[in-house]
């Protein structure tokens, strides 16, 4: 598969696009960090849900 033919997403954490890659192809729709190192930052993550306390 070319790299222009791939799926990407935006990190929750970084904010940067990332694309598909083969060790995520079980849980892609899972995926919201590009990097164990964005992954253990979750706290930085921008509120991409609304909150369901906020009512």
């Amino acid at each position: 598969m070319s790299h222009a033919k791939l799926k990407s997403k935006v990190c929750v954490v970084c904010l940067r696009p990332f694309n598909w890659r083969k060790k995520w192809r079980k849980d892609w729709e899972q995926v919201k960090y590009c990097s164990k190192r964005c992954a253990g930052q979750k706290d930085r993550a921008i509120n991409t849900e609304p909150d369901k306390e906020r009512a």
